[in-house]
């Protein structure tokens, strides 16, 4: 998964995550950019009023620090490793292990493409 700018414009929802439980009628979604390997862009939806990340992506590895600030008015921080996986259906899903900023529990959440 070497294409250029893979992610550019692509947008995914979460559909699993072992930190809390997914809103299967509201989940949080993803609006990725990028350029040249570098990885930025926002996220809403669920228990996320608010979110913002930054970070590169070598080949089908993906490197991110993000915040969020949720609707109950805490913010979150922290980073993230992603796995791109290609579905049969030519959509993407990204398996991510993240960690909490001052949590030592490692967390893995699913997100699969919109279209």
């Amino acid at each position: 998964m070497n294409d250029k700018d893979l992610l550019n414009g692509r947008r995914f929802a979460m559909v699993s995550s072992t930190s809390s439980s997914v809103d299967a009628d509201a989940p949080t979604e993803f609006a990725y950019e990028e350029a040249g390997g570098v990885i930025w862009g926002s996220y809403a939806g669920d228990t996320v009023e608010h979110g913002r990340f930054v970070g590169t992506r070598d080949a089908d590895r993906i490197q991110l620090s993000y915040v969020h600030l949720l609707r109950t008015g805490e913010r979150a921080a922290g980073q993230s490793s992603s796995r791109i996986e290609a579905l049969p259906d030519g959509r993407l899903r990204l398996v991510e292990e993240f960690q909490f900023a001052g949590d030592d529990e490692t967390h893995v959440s699913v997100c699969t493409e919109l279209r």
